[in-house]
């Protein structure tokens, strides 16, 4: 092999550069034991103490659930705490924690959100809430007309509609006001639309904005908000949250965009003194409220135990004097006031910096502040930068907001704003204009004339953007804000106070919540999963290969290492198809050994040495690997670009996978073999028992063509008949819907429980068990269309009284649907709305489509020949026909789900590509047949082929059954339905590939006296 120092240092490096990625999971493990371990030892702590038993008295359950309460709150505080510390290599926990191996849902827990930007909402926005009948009743028609067709945006439907309820119309007219500077009213219908599009897609870019921000403010480690264009839809995966509630309010709530008058300093510095004289006294016990007291509170996480645990600093701790400092002075101990070093106070609204680790003891404690009327709430608020301060890192400034509205409200908010843009000021930094329409250029010419020498704070969701100094009064609507801002941070600044004149919600189409208990199940099942396959493919090549599987095992082990480094330099997600995806990399990493290996051993039957057999043989089956592997990797973008979630999860994996499958098998396999040769180790390539396996297989598969054509045609007939009579069974990824899986205490009747729920819903439920006999799969479609926090609760409502009685002890509705702590009830919940049904459907046909339509212009090109191309085809049909078939034939009948959903499509894509292998591999050695025996007929090369390549397509094919068994086993119930298209289709996949592809071809070809091939 050439270039050996050069593969050796890029293994090395690529093995290094693994290592280091790998490292900060290990990083951020680290700390979250050590988090656990301190939260314990408190708890434990605690425990022996009265505190929590005064309060329950004998209840011990009561008490037990306050400790489990400080527990987490303990864990959490110190944990941000950490956030900025540095724990490995110079990085700290917070970038660390970017870097680790990001886990999906099904392993972490958490919520997956599928939103849509309310377009709808936008267009009446634009036409100023007009109660014009025809411009209503137009929206009315476009809305039902998209529930029909997906295939058009909404303006469009919207404008074949109001102009088919009045053909004269003049869009102009409803739309000028809000638009005048870019619509006048004698504008035509199609300048008016263009205008309109680029508003609502521009609302859409604002959307996303605005929730990228909340998500970064909303303090989950890992999050993933992904642009999904086409449909102008956003997806947001949060792991490990606790409150899908919240989440639901965050993601959904129109950003609120507000212009605030301050104090300055020198006013609230008084009132941040009396706040920590006040909660000095508290700690000191001047006042008669005890801890135990405040944790009765209804903020229970604001509890001054925490705060305690808050505010002492671990560097301080053993410094008496900044003890006694943070004793008598609790708050400025975790804040620095706004003082100069002379002790003069600072001006501006600023009234204190802190890192981001003291945020929420500060936040606290000004809280218990209010709560007593310290300082009064109807007249101030505090409220920190969006961002840290210029030169600092973590260092946020916390600002003095003034409250002169009874109500609470802001002296003006973000309806007013018709335009922002980021510009340059006159010495050259960036700024952003700013257009208000007439009452706001009103508003904002009084606001501004009241208070020039002072500041006004811009705040957008409760954080502060800028607060610039009035120096003088703005007449004309016209404003900028100046700041230190780059270039990037103007326009994304600019954007965000946009939104606030074009309200578009994002409304959730599509939801998954996962509990964390759930989670750690899919984990310790993945794992067994995993460990049992890598075990049972060594034990099979090392029995098959003698001292060349051991090679073997040690390119397999260097292939996991560098697809996981290579999935936590990216950022991917590991997902249990994730999982699934490493397994059969695994066992399609293998294929590419056992071509060259085969290759090498005929050609040591030939009398070839074993260096020259070597060459030999990776240099023959080096086409046969590229292709087989480029056909699957092919099959994985397509799975990319139509997926989504888990299944490009999946997707992702595999193609990364084939990747280091082709590097490990081709270079990491060939530079073991020369080192063992280079240092005269023996190498044997088979025991004695399998060195002429199916060496002198002679078998007449194209003269039995007619018979295998009858029993795939049989089959075929076998899976139409159950598709017409039985049909699928769609999950509701295509049918709309919301599926629970609900876990009880005892073994429950899936009959017997859908009886119960059919009393509370108007149509029954579907229910099935989920796995073992406590757990049940539940699917309802009861207002499938409607969404929001009343309908969810309903529907839990009644979900929880139809299933209350299966209990054999007593469940509370508060503990039924909470997934964050409690082990039964709702353990995952998932929505999906018919809109996002439909276009999943769309989608997934375009992916079987489109994937059966790349392989046959690969193949065709590749070889040269279109039959060779339809040849594949057939065979590939074939497999998608008989594994969707099954899915029909036996749904229903078998103890597992066998749902129609998004993963059965990519196990169907998967099927095609793993098929599509073994057929190139026989297409590439007929290819070579007909080089070197010119003279042979195309039956006989065909029959040649195929029986030379029955050890790789058995020894194969077994592994990745075998494999995909372990997985099927012990994989757990969330992939069983995806393994087993899976298994089903190797086995008709090497049908396929042995006696129809080859067949196919040879009879569209045996009219020719020479196939171009």
């Amino acid at each position: 092999m050439q270039n050996k120092g050069l593969i050796r240092f890029l293994t090395w490096a690529f093995v290094l550069v693994c290592l280091f990625q790998l490292s900060f999971t290990f990083a951020t493990r680290s700390v979250e034991k050590k988090a656990k371990n301190v939260a314990q030892a408190y708890v434990d702590a605690q425990a022996t103490k009265d505190l929590a038993m005064q309060k329950a008295g004998s209840d011990q359950l009561y008490a037990q659930m306050i400790l489990d309460s400080m527990q987490i709150a303990r864990e959490s505080a110190y944990i941000d705490s950490m956030a900025t510390e540095k724990v490995w290599f110079g990085y700290n926990y917070r970038e660390c924690q970017n870097r680790e191996i990001n886990l999906g849902l099904d392993l972490k827990g958490g919520m997956n959100v599928m939103l849509e930007v309310s377009t709808v909402d936008v267009v009446r926005a634009l036409a100023d809430h007009t109660d014009d009948t025809v411009f209503n009743k137009a929206i009315d028609n476009a809305l039902a007309m998209q529930k029909k067709t997906t295939n058009r945006d909404f303006v469009s439907l919207f404008y074949d509609e109001i102009v088919a309820l009045d053909p004269d119309v003049r869009l102009a007219g409803y739309f000028s006001t809000q638009l005048r500077d870019k619509i006048k009213l004698n504008d035509d219908n199609d300048k008016v639309m263009k205008v309109i599009k680029e508003e609502t897609a521009g609302a859409y870019d604002r959307t996303y904005e605005i929730l990228r921000q909340r998500i970064d403010k909303f303090g989950v480690a890992q999050p993933t908000i992904q642009r999904l264009e086409a449909s102008e839809r956003i997806l947001v995966e949060l792991p490990g949250v606790k409150e899908p509630e919240r989440v639901r309010k965050l993601l959904q709530g129109t950003a609120q965009l507000e212009f605030w008058l301050t104090y300055d300093n020198r006013e609230a510095y008084p009132m941040m003194e009396a706040i920590d004289k006040y909660i000095a006294s508290i700690k000191n016990g001047e006042t008669t409220e005890t801890e135990t007291e405040v944790a009765d509170s209804a903020a229970a996480n604001d509890s001054l135990s925490m705060l305690e645990q808050l505010s002492v600093n671990k560097e301080a701790a053993s410094d008496a004097e900044a003890d006694e400092f943070a004793k008598s002075n609790p708050l400025f101990s975790l804040m620095s006031p706004n003082v100069s070093q002379d002790r003069q106070l600072g001006m501006g609204p600023v009234v204190g910096f802190a890192p981001y680790k003291n945020r929420a003891a500060i936040d606290a404690m000004l809280q218990q502040a209010f709560d007593k009327k310290i300082v009064d709430p109807r007249q101030v608020k505090f409220l920190w930068s969006a961002k840290p301060m210029t030169g600092s890192n973590d260092v946020y400034e916390l600002y003095a907001i003034k409250i002169t509205d009874r109500e609470g409200k802001a002296v003006l908010d973000g309806s007013v704003i018709t335009d922002a843009r980021q510009d340059f000021s006159t010495t050259g930094g960036n700024e952003i204009s700013m257009t208000m329409n007439n009452e706001g250029a009103r508003e904002w010419k009084r606001i501004t004339g009241e208070n020039v020498g002072n500041c006004i704070a811009i705040v957008l969701d409760n954080v502060v953007y800028s607060a610039p100094n009035v120096n003088g009064e703005i007449a004309g609507g016209r404003s900028s804000i100046t700041g230190s801002f780059t270039l990037e941070e103007a326009k994304d600044l600019a954007n965000i106070l946009k939104s606030g004149k074009l309200p578009a919600p994002a409304v959730i189409v599509q939801e998954a919540v996962v509990g964390p208990s759930l989670g750690q199940e899919s984990i310790h099942k993945g794992l067994i999963s995993f460990i049992l396959a890598f075990i049972v493919v060594l034990i099979y090549m090392v029995v098959f290969y003698n001292r060349a599987g051991w090679v073997s095992v040690i390119a397999l082990i260097t292939n996991v290492f560098l697809l996981m480094g290579i999935l936590a330099s990216i950022g991917s997600v590991l997902t249990m198809p994730g999982i699934a995806g490493i397994v059969l990399t695994m066992a399609m990493a293998v294929d590419g050994n056992v071509i060259i290996y085969e290759r090498i051993k005929e050609e040591l039957r030939e009398g070839s040495s074993l260096s020259n057999a070597v060459t030999a043989g990776f240099k023959n089956a080096l086409s046969a690997i590229i292709d087989g592997q480029v056909t699957t990797f092919l099959l994985g973008l397509v799975l990319i670009m139509f997926g989504s979630g888990p299944v490009q999860g999946f997707a992702v994996t595999l193609c990364i996978g084939i990747v280091t499958s082709l590097f490990t098998s081709i270079f990491i396999t060939r530079l073991c073999l020369d080192w063992m040769m280079n240092h005269k180790k023996k190498v044997n390539f088979s025991f004695s028992f399998t060195e002429n396996f199916m060496r002198n297989a002679h078998a007449d598969f194209l003269g039995k063509r007619k018979l295998f054509y009858g029993i795939a045609c049989a089959a075929i007939v076998l899976c139409i008949c159950g598709f017409c009579f039985r049909g699928l069974n769609f999950g509701i990824d295509f049918t709309g819907g919301r599926t629970y899986v609900v876990r009880f205490d005892q073994p429950v009747n899936a009959v017997d429980v859908r009886a119960d729920l059919a009393k509370q819903f108007a149509e029954a439920p579907e229910v099935k068990t989920y796995g073992p006999s406590n757990q049940l799969k539940i699917t309802t479609k009861y207002k499938v269309n409607e969404d929001g926090d009343e309908v969810k609760n309903e529907i839990m409502t009644k979900l929880y009284e139809g299933t209350k009685a299966s209990f054999a002890n007593g469940i509370t509705i508060d503990e039924f649907k909470s997934t964050e702590t409690n082990p039964l009830g709702v353990i995952q919940a998932e929505q999906v709305g018919a809109t996002i049904a439909n276009d999943l459907k769309r989608s997934s046909i375009l992916a079987v489509i489109g994937g059966l339509l790349v392989m046959f212009v690969y193949i065709g090109l590749r070889f040269r020949s279109w039959r060779f191309g339809l040849g594949s085809v057939a065979a590939l049909t074939h497999d998608t026909i008989l594994v969707v078939g099954m899915f029909s034939l036996l749904y229903g009948l078998m103890p597992f789900n066998l749902e129609v959903d998004q993963s059965f499509i990519a196990a169907v894509l998967t099927v095609i590509g793993y098929s599509i292998n073994a057929t190139v591999v026989i297409f590439d050695r007929v290819r070579e047949y007909k080089k070197l025996y010119p003279k042979r007929d195309l039956m006989t090369h065909m029959n040649d082929a195929i029986n030379s390549t029955l050890a790789r397509t058995i020894n194969t094919s077994g592994t990745t059954f075998v494999t995909l068994l372990m997985m099927f086993i012990f994989g757990g119930e969330v992939i069983r339905g995806f393994i087993f298209a899976l298994l089903v289709g190797v086995v008709c996949g090497v049908f396929s590939s042995l006696c129809i592809a080859c067949a196919v071809v040879y009879d569209l070809s045996r009219k020719q006296n020479k196939l171009n091939a």
